[in-house]
C-alpha cells in the first residue's frame, strides 16, 4: 500500500513547513510548526495561521494532527504580519489556549485594519477616490473586502514583542528582525544558532511581495522595503523559510534580484509619464496591463502608488491636485 502524503515536512531541524490552501493566486501560505526536542522546556509554536476558509482550517488541523497536536496543544502562535493569509485564524486558535504574538509596530499599524473596520473602510475609500479610482470599482471593492473580513478573526488578547528582542520559542532562541515595506510591522525571526530565517513575506522565491501604499500605511513603503532588503542581506542567514513557495538558500542573490526588479519597475513607470498629469489609477493600468480580477487590480493600484510616491520623494515626479484628484507628471 502506498504511503499517504504528509501534510508537513521538516525544512530545518525542529521546524516543519505546513503549506495551507488559500483562495489567492499564491494558492498556498506556508505556516511553520516549531517543535521542541526531547527534554526541552516549552511547547510547540505555530508561525502564521492562514485565513478562515473550510479548506484552510481543515488542512492546518490535519497537518498538526500528524504531530499529535490540535490548536489547543500549541503554546504560542506568532504572526509575521497582519495580512489575512497569515493572520485570519488567529482569534479562533487563541480561543483554544495559545498566546498570540505580533510585533508591537504591527499591532499599532496593521492589527487595527481588522479591529477598526469602519474607519479603515472610510479612509481606504477616500484614498482610492483621491487617486482616480472610479465609483463602480469602489462599489465592487466594498463587497470584496466584506468577504475578506469575514475570514479574519483578530486576536482579542494580542501580546507584542519588539525589534531586536530575543524570543524563546519551542526551546529555540529567535531574534526578531523588523522589516517594514510589505507591511509596516512585518517581522522575521532569525535562529542565530544556525542562521535559519523565518522570513514571512519579506523575500519570496518567484515573485516580489506586494509593496503597496494604503491609507493606514507609512507614506513611502518602497523606500522602507529597499532598506529592509539591505537589512535582510546583512543578517548573513543560511536559509530563508518564506511565507509562500520554496525555501531560499541564496538570500543575498534573491535580495539583489528583488532590488533590481523594483528599480526596473520604477524605470518603466517613468517611461509611462511625461508632462501630462495622470492619476495613479490611469498609470496602474499601464504598469499592470491585462485582465486582472478585482483583488489583483487593487494590489496593482497600491503598488503603483507606492512607486509613484517613491519617485516623488526622489524628486523625479511631481504630485499635483486637480479638482480634488491627485495627479502625477514628470518633473
Amino acid at each position: 500500500m502506498a504511503r499517504a502524503t504528509r501534510l508537513s515536512s521538516e525544512v530545518a531541524p525542529g521546524i516543519f513547513a505546513i503549506p495551507v490552501s488559500i483562495p489567492y493566486p499564491f494558492k498556498y501560505v506556508n505556516c511553520y510548526l516549531l517543535m521542541p526536542g526531547p527534554g526541552v522546556s516549552g511547547g510547540p509554536v505555530l508561525v502564521d495561521c492562514a485565513l478562515d476558509t473550510p479548506e484552510a482550517r481543515s488542512g492546518l488541523e490535519a497537518a498538526l494532527q500528524e504531530h499529535g497536536l490540535g490548536f489547543g496543544d500549541l503554546e504560542h502562535l506568532v504572526i509575521t504580519h497582519h495580512h489575512p493569509d497569515h493572520y485570519g485564524l488567529a482569534g479562533l486558535i487563541e480561543a483554544q489556549g495559545p498566546t498570540v504574538w505580533m510585533l508591537d509596530v504591527e499591532k499599532a499599524r496593521g492589527h487595527i485594519f481588522w479591529t477598526e473596520p469602519e474607519e479603515m473602510t472610510r479612509s481606504g475609500q477616500e484614498l482610492f477616490y483621491r487617486h482616480g479610482v472610479h465609483d463602480g470599482y469602489l462599489s465592487d471593492l466594498g463587497k470584496e473586502m466584506a468577504k475578506t473580513r469575514s475570514r479574519v478573526h483578530p486576536a482579542r488578547n494580542l501580546r507584542t514583542f519588539g525589534d531586536g528582542q530575543t524570543l524563546e520559542l519551542a526551546g529555540m532562541r529567535l531574534r526578531v528582525v523588523w522589516t517594514p515595506g510589505h507591511a509596516d510591522g512585518h517581522a522575521m525571526l532569525l535562529r542565530e544558532s544556525d542562521g535559519v530565517l523565518l522570513a514571512g513575506d519579506q523575500i519570496l522565491e518567484r515573485i516580489s511581495p506586494n509593496i503597496g501604499l494604503w491609507a493606514y500605511s507609512y507614506p513611502n513603503p518602497l523606500q522602507h522595503y529597499f532598506e529592509s532588503l539591505e537589512k535582510t542581506a546583512a543578517l548573513g542567514a543560511s536559509l530563508a523559510l518564506p511565507g509562500h513557495y520554496r525555501p531560499i538558500r541564496d538570500i543575498a542573490g534573491r535580495v539583489a534580484e528583488l532590488k533590481a526588479h523594483h528599480r526596473e519597475r520604477l524605470g518603466f513607470l517613468l517611461g509611462l509619464m511625461d508632462s501630462t498629469p495622470q492619476t495613479c489609477w490611469q498609470l496602474s493600468l499601464g504598469l499592470f496591463p491585462g485582465d486582472l480580477n478585482l483583488a489583483q487590480r487593487r494590489f496593482a493600484w497600491s503598488e503603483t502608488l507606492a512607486h509613484l510616491e517613491y519617485l516623488v520623494a526622489e524628486g523625479l515626479v511631481k504630485r499635483l491636485e486637480l479638482d480634488g484628484i491627485v495627479h502625477y507628471s514628470r518633473s
